[in-house]
């Protein structure tokens, strides 16, 4: 199978700067945009199947271009963003000062099996993230499919599809509204693209904002930047 990621657009809390869990918060105007170029993109794909997380933001992804290939999308619960409890909402000045302590192991290598206060851990992410993907090969074994995720869910697959250790998550970059392909086979899986954005590269489509979340850049090491 061959499995397009895709991040979702841009929402008013990718714009801000602020945590964004499972909060059902919409696309804004560039995300909306940034989906129609994105569906635009992918006119010449033999996509037999489109899936997507059930929050709002990564449907109405999927929308646009399940339209145009006039497919159905198809809700996959396990595609969820990782449940992120406390953090919800908060800027990176607000969990500096609320969480230094679990802060600073989510940096460290033990950081993917540490669950967010009130949330869940990367590694259950990854564990849900990859089952999912095993489920959509055994419908599409030999098919192009598109899955719209989030960044962690994301993170959590593609070190899963490379054998990278998923304390590595935080030298992997995913986009607003990018694109990921991997082959995913039953002894091995090859990364064809990563974090594309090429789509995004005209009219004015690509935010220039904190697109990698304030937890990703925490774990970095590069908040302040």
């Amino acid at each position: 199978m061959r499995l397009i990621l895709i991040r979702h657009g841009e929402t008013a809390r990718n714009a801000s700067g602020a945590v964004q869990g499972r909060a059902d918060v919409p696309l804004n105007d560039l995300g909306t945009r940034q989906a129609a170029a994105l569906a635009a993109s992918m006119r010449a794909d033999q996509v037999a199947a489109v899936y997507a997380s059930p929050l709002q933001r990564a449907r109405d992804t999927a929308a646009p271009l399940a339209a145009m290939l006039n497919l159905p999308v198809q809700i996959e619960p396990d595609l969820i963003e990782m449940d992120v409890g406390a953090m919800e909402g908060l800027t990176s000045a607000a969990m500096r000062a609320q969480y230094a302590e679990f802060l600073a192991v989510w940096a460290s290598a033990d950081g993917p099996a540490m669950p967010m206060p009130g949330g869940e851990s990367l590694e259950a992410v990854q564990q849900r993230g990859w089952a999912a993907v095993q489920r959509i090969r055994e419908r599409h074994p030999d098919e192009t499919v598109v899955a719209v995720s989030h960044n962690f869910v994301i993170s959590g697959i593609v070190c899963r599809a490379t054998g990278v250790p998923l304390s590595g998550f935080r030298r992997l970059r995913h986009g607003i509204a990018s694109r990921t392909v991997i082959d995913v086979r039953a002894e091995r899986s090859v990364v064809i693209h990563l974090n594309d954005t090429c789509h995004l590269d005209h009219d004015g489509l690509w935010s220039g904002g904190p697109w990698d979340g304030p937890l990703l850049r925490l774990a970095r090491g590069d908040a302040e930047r």
